[in-house]
């Protein structure tokens, strides 16, 4: 029997009193003691819970993961993150991208002890995978939230549109239809992410 068509899935999301400040310390150990969990914060304070995903996204996922790794890996100015790594951006909110970069030289100043937390810092590079569950509209705003806290370049792939919507700042959202590829430039220099193994995970 064929599964029903995905339904639009809301993140669960638990409403922090403005009154309760919750420390960004008291969000980690929250994180620590709910580890089933993907967690994230927004600027206002409330606690994000997103479901696991489906294999195919989950796949489509580790696809660019392993693509924008190996690039990092042998450019070696900066690290690539999974979708497992928070970040606390300057507005207050803790996103976990599914994939980041970083540049190298703005982890420099952090202790050992400040990179075992999550990093005070917004990533140079994002992208968020829209899964056929996902709101698209919830993946903008978040997109947006990126590039205001200091995102150079972000990108949200939805793989049923065959769709690529690029974020930079101060520039308007460009929606790439049915591209074999993507480049990265000049953010990532000689980064160019191979579409068809998103759009076609192998599954």
């Amino acid at each position: 029997m064929e599964p029903h068509a995905p339904v639009e899935r809301q993140p669960f999301i638990v409403h922090v009193p403005r009154t309760v400040k919750l420390s960004r310390r008291g969000f980690w150990e929250f994180c620590q003691a709910n580890r089933d969990w993907r967690c994230e914060r927004t600027s206002e304070g409330d606690i994000v819970i997103m479901p696991p995903t489906g294999a195919e996204s989950g796949a489509q996922n580790l696809e660019l993961a392993l693509q924008v790794g190996m690039w990092a890996k042998a450019d070696g100015s900066g690290v690539a993150f999974d979708s497992s790594t928070g970040f606390e951006l300057p507005d207050g909110a803790t996103r976990s991208p599914d994939v980041a970069w970083v540049q190298r030289a703005r982890l420099a100043g952090f202790t050992r002890r400040q990179k075992q937390h999550f990093l005070p810092v917004c990533p140079d590079f994002v992208i968020e995978l829209k899964s056929p569950s996902d709101a698209l509209r919830l993946l903008q705003e978040k997109m947006q939230e990126y590039v205001a806290n200091g995102t150079r370049l972000g990108w949200l792939i939805d793989p049923e549109a065959r769709a690529v919507y690029v974020y930079r700042p101060q520039a308007p959202v460009e929606r790439v239809k049915h591209p074999a590829s993507v480049s990265a430039d000049p953010v990532l220099p000689g980064f160019v992410l191979d579409c068809a193994a998103i759009w076609e995970p192998g599954l």
